[in-house]
């Protein structure tokens, strides 16, 4: 490139032609800090900001949250346990109370405030102001029409043609302001500062929902739990299988109330039929108690939950809890409960389930046995379920023997049994078969250790001719309890959000002028129309303006 000095071309003060260079200013610290702000809070910086925050929450759907379930994710620890220290680690299973998000949540929050807060500044400032003088020459703007109406008082009759103009324009919804000078009578009118105020509300709205959001969290909590026909749920942190909750829940904040499990009921589809076997309606009803003595029957059923003092109380899952008796070999009881054992086949209802004896024996005892509803064997010799209700339900056990570590204070789950260093007494490679029952039946535990009753739960009365084994092994529910008081703001402000939103895409923003000048022997008429943005109907809405202006003024 040619030196700009010895360039007859180039100007000597041209930006590049004088020997030294220019050198921007140094913005310092404080500038520095003034223009990360004004990146932080643009409009683009808030739009990518959201972009991230909806980027963010799609781990939340994709691995289990200990939130929502606990259960989950101690199952997927189980089947990954070398992938779940590293996503742990980065908080994939706590996604929306983990570092990173709620860094662009605060983030996205500052954003919207500094993005709303001037601009609402703004808007009620341009409110206040008068609508903006009429231009001195309509015919350069783009929607202009003209017409020249015959007059013998034109002076008035362009007076009678601003005032008429001004009635219509404010009939509809314009603001505005006559401007009479020079021997012309117009009328500046503008509408649509609807846009603008449906654009505030939108990103307010998005503001109250990430307020409502953070702050009703703290305040919110999720609890789970198994309750098996005949037993109640007290509404307490001591009967919860895993409890979730805010910083600021504290232990007295639930509400007092229990919930006795009548019965579930469960339909399927009968033999012979197309889709046999698979389930219909579930239904877990209940019995609802108050502290004052108030009782009440109610059903929890599939995404219809049951509402009890801004409780919901949903149905997360069921199953079959066979109760099973434990005796040591002087024919005490050391052991009886109803055991849920966990679903592994929804179809046909197939279950898993640990019993752990922990007293009353030599050694501690632990079962771990599978339920078949309706126990079938294949060709190999394994057992399955070939229907979900039951019409032939037959329980397994595994026997294991010795310290099942639950003395040690380490927790450990219901639903698993460790058996590492436990030695199998019955089923497996053992010479000795797993023990098979049916209900109302009793075995012996290996080496004289006692026996194991499949208790019948068929009501006394109950002649089993009639009803086979349908009533014989009892149900349970699975029960989540939510609290979140902020769901209703959450609510209002996504109805505002949309309402805001829809306002500010279809709510037109225009200005119309309507000027009327006294001419030889009439009055010249000029109507022209401008719009901020995209307005395809404008050149309409001025041709509407201009006929019915015009057919008033020939009345």
């Amino acid at each position: 490139m040619r030196d700009a000095q010895h360039d007859p071309k180039r100007p000597s003060d041209h930006v590049d032609g004088g020997p030294e260079k220019i050198s921007q200013p140094k913005l310092g610290v404080v500038g520095w800090l003034r223009w990360g702000w004004r990146q932080l809070t643009s409009m683009r910086t808030a739009l990518v900001l959201l972009l991230l925050l909806a980027i963010a929450a799609i781990p939340g759907s994709i691995f289990p949250q200990r939130m929502a379930n606990p259960n989950g994710v101690t199952q997927w620890e189980s089947d990954n346990p070398d992938l779940f220290p590293v996503l742990d680690a980065l908080q994939l299973f706590d996604v929306y109370s983990s570092a990173w998000f709620s860094a662009i949540y605060l983030l996205l929050f500052v954003s919207l405030i500094g993005c709303i807060l001037p601009r609402t500044k703004h808007h009620l400032t341009a409110l206040r102001q008068r609508p903006p003088r009429t231009p001195a020459r309509l015919a350069r703007l783009a929607d202009h029409r003209e017409e020249i109406l015959e007059s013998l008082d034109a002076e008035a009759d362009a007076a009678r043609a601003a005032d008429l103009a001004q009635e219509r324009l404010r009939k509809q919804g314009y603001r505005t302001e006559r401007y009479d000078a020079r021997g012309s009578f117009s009328v500046s009118a503008e509408r649509g500062y609807l846009r603008e105020t449906g654009n505030l509300v939108f990103h307010a709205s998005l503001v109250g929902i990430l307020v409502t959001v953070g702050l009703g969290g703290q305040f919110a909590y999720t609890g789970q739990s198994v309750v098996t026909e005949g037993t109640t749920f007290v509404n307490s942190l001591l009967n919860y299988s895993s409890m979730n909750k805010g910083r600021l829940v504290s232990d007295d904040a639930l509400a007092p109330y229990s919930l006795t499990l009548d019965s579930f009921d469960v339909s399927y589809v009968p033999f012979g039929e197309r889709g046999a076997g698979q389930a219909g309606d579930f239904s877990a009803n209940v019995t609802v108690r108050e502290p004052d003595g108030f009782s009440s029957e109610e059903s929890v059923r599939v995404n219809h939950p049951l509402r009890l003092h801004d409780d919901a109380v949903y149905l997360l899952g069921n199953g079959y809890a066979p109760t099973l008796t434990v005796r040591n070999a002087d024919d005490e009881v050391v052991f009886r409960d109803s055991v849920p054992f966990l679903p592994q086949d929804s179809g046909t209802m197939t279950s898993l389930g640990v019993i752990k004896v922990v007293d009353g024996l030599e050694e501690q005892l632990g079962l771990v046995g599978f339920f078949y509803p309706t126990q079938f064997e294949m060709e190999s010799g394994a057992y399955t379920s070939a229907y979900p209700d039951l019409v032939n339900p037959m329980v397994t056990l595994n026997v294991f023997e010795g310290d099942l570590g639950v003395d040690d204070g380490t927790p450990r789950s219901v639903y698993t049994l460790d058996s590492t260093g436990l030695d199998q007494i019955a089923g497996g490679d053992t010479d000795v078969d797993a023990i098979e029952l049916m209900p109302g039946e009793t075995a012996e535990l290996p080496g004289g250790r006692g026996s194991i009753t499949f208790e019948d739960e068929t009501p006394e009365g109950v002649d089993r001719a009639d009803v086979g084994y349908t009533e014989s092994v009892k149900r349970y529910a699975s029960l989540q309890v939510h609290h979140d008081a902020s769901s209703v703001w959450v609510l209002v402000f996504a109805v505002l959000a949309v309402a805001g939103l829809m306002t500010a895409l279809f709510v037109p923003r225009r200005r119309m002028w309507v000027k009327a000048t006294p001419a030889d022997g009439g009055v010249r008429i000029e109507y022209a129309g401008l719009a901020r943005g995209e307005d395809p109907a404008l050149g309409q809405a001025v041709d509407d303006l201009a006929r019915t202006h015009g057919a008033q003024m020939r009345d």
